[in-house]
């Protein structure tokens, strides 16, 4: 079925989850740069199966919408940025690495560490210093993002690394023996 953008953004910001889920799984095919950003509004939704549809359409939409994706990195939304941050490594765009690398910085832990693992998927070896840093962050969750992308860009631990992530949960003890 095909929506206006009237239709989709007032579906969208109603209650009934299966019509929300419904209209943007319609709008892969879409290049509408107005449409797209209703698409991103849902990343912030209550709803993780919304989120999760947001996600996909736009992972799997064939269109150059990275600058539409790369500008909702500024978003106020913690979701927005952090799955924005996703859905780029996802979609393997290099063109968004610098705007990425800025997440790292983010006060958010959750934004950190989605910014650590989008650096890690994409293999950004310019990012070691960065990645070395969010290994001592305060956040278990953005240690383990940094951690593994430090082993998917091929970087090595310091001993005060290694002692920092010894003192966590067997996760750790799996990714230091690589």
């Amino acid at each position: 079925m095909t929506y206006t953008l009237e239709e989709i953004s007032t579906i969208l910001k109603n209650k009934d989850k299966n019509a929300k889920i419904l209209v943007l799984s319609s709008q892969t095919k879409t290049a509408n740069p107005q449409i797209i950003r209703e698409v991103i509004s849902s990343l912030n939704d209550n709803e993780i199966q919304i989120r999760g549809e947001a996600f996909s359409t736009l992972f799997l939409n064939n269109h150059d919408i990275s600058d539409i994706l790369i500008s909702s990195l500024t978003s106020e939304s913690k979701n927005i940025r952090s799955f924005c941050a996703l859905i780029l490594a996802n979609r393997g765009d290099k063109n968004s690495i610098n705007s990425i690398l800025t997440l790292t910085r983010d006060n958010s832990s959750m934004v950190r560490s989605c910014a650590f693992g989008a650096l890690g998927h994409l293999r950004v070896k310019k990012a070691s210093k960065e990645i070395h840093s969010g290994i001592l962050d305060e956040d278990i969750e953005v240690k383990k993002s940094a951690a593994y992308a430090a082993i998917l860009i091929g970087e090595k631990f310091t001993d005060n690394e290694r002692k920092e992530l010894e003192k966590y949960d067997d996760e750790f003890k799996i990714i230091l023996k690589n």
